[in-house]
């Protein structure tokens, strides 16, 4: 772990990407609207799970629409700074429906007006964003709503940031409907990667993506392109870590019961990252990772607001 957050007892974390209308049916047949997104859904849970010397931000961009305003209101009621949220007139959120097949998940996306897409375009909000952060978070999919000129300075940004010592963290979450073609695709994920001090990949898309024919196989491109700390994770199955010198696959406390697994692997994230900077070993850190995915996948929809549920995981 980074010296940016190892001796002293708090700091900023930055989230960046894209927060959305969330429609999830209940059992009703009915629909319920939230808002969640991959990358805020960690910042979420990671301001949960901090200790309030920890701030958490969201860096991404809403449209001037009532949704909008909505959203803004629904990250600051959630402790989650929204002073790095730019504001694109004309632009409204983008809107996702989950469906569920048993516990598994698919999704009907409505983005193409969506203002996260112009959440990097901006040099200055970028640069001072970055400066006020010690540990930053961004996922494939972050990567993959941007215009390539944006991706390209987002991507400056953060390397620029592991160069100078602040933790950088990055769940390649490969969603390859974002994108034009798979040669683009791998491109940006290992780009994503070499700009990353720890990264959290899922198996399941690293093998269809990348060919990988085993959690090795993942950890060990990961490393190569620069990452120093790899997670492996592999649903409710053990997950690889790699850490130092350390190896060895770590098991969940016991098994969930899936009712809707959605967000599961962004929770994952968060509370791998939240040990980690709250200085736990790795193994532990990965434990309290599987904890918090088992619990999420016990609800339905990405965020679990029943605080009592959550004191007994942190």
């Amino acid at each position: 772990m980074s010296e940016a957050t190892g001796n002293h007892g708090g700091g900023r974390v930055l989230s960046i990407g894209e927060c959305m209308i969330e429609l999830s049916v209940e059992r009703s047949g009915l629909y319920r609207k939230g808002f969640a997104g991959d990358t805020f859904n960690t910042a979420w849970y990671l301001r949960r799970l901090l200790p309030e010397s920890w701030s958490v931000g969201y860096l991404s961009a809403l449209g001037d629409d009532g949704e909008s305003e909505a959203l803004s209101g629904f990250i600051a009621e959630a402790g989650i700074e929204t002073q790095w949220i730019a504001r694109i007139p004309g632009r409204s959120p983008g809107l996702y429906m989950i469906r569920l097949d048993g516990a598994e998940r698919s999704f009907t996306y409505w983005r193409d007006r969506s203002a996260a897409k112009e959440l990097a375009a901006d040099h200055g909000r970028l640069e001072r964003a970055f400066d006020a952060a010690e540990v930053l978070y961004f996922s494939g999919i972050t990567l993959a709503i941007l215009s390539v000129e944006d991706r390209e300075r987002l991507l400056h940004f953060l390397a620029a940031a592991k160069a100078g010592g602040k933790v950088v963290a990055f769940d390649p979450n490969i969603r390859p409907r974002l994108w034009p073609n798979e040669g683009a695709m791998r491109e940006a994920i290992e780009a994503g990667a070499r700009a990353s001090t720890i990264c959290l990949p899922s198996l399941d898309d690293e093998m269809k993506a990348f060919g990988d024919l085993s959690a090795d196989a993942t950890a060990d491109r990961y490393l190569r392109l620069g990452a120093t700390e790899v997670v492996v994770k592999n649903g409710g199955e053990p997950a690889l870590l790699v850490a130092g010198k350390e190896r060895l696959l770590v098991k969940a406390r016991a098994e969930a019961e899936p009712v809707d697994t959605t967000g599961a692997g962004d929770s994952f994230s968060a509370a791998y990252l939240a040990a980690r900077l709250c200085r736990r070993e790795p193994a532990e850190a990965v434990r309290s990772a599987h904890g918090l995915a088992g619990e999420v996948v016990r609800h339905r929809g990405a965020l679990i607001h029943d605080r009592s549920v959550l004191a007994t995981l942190c």
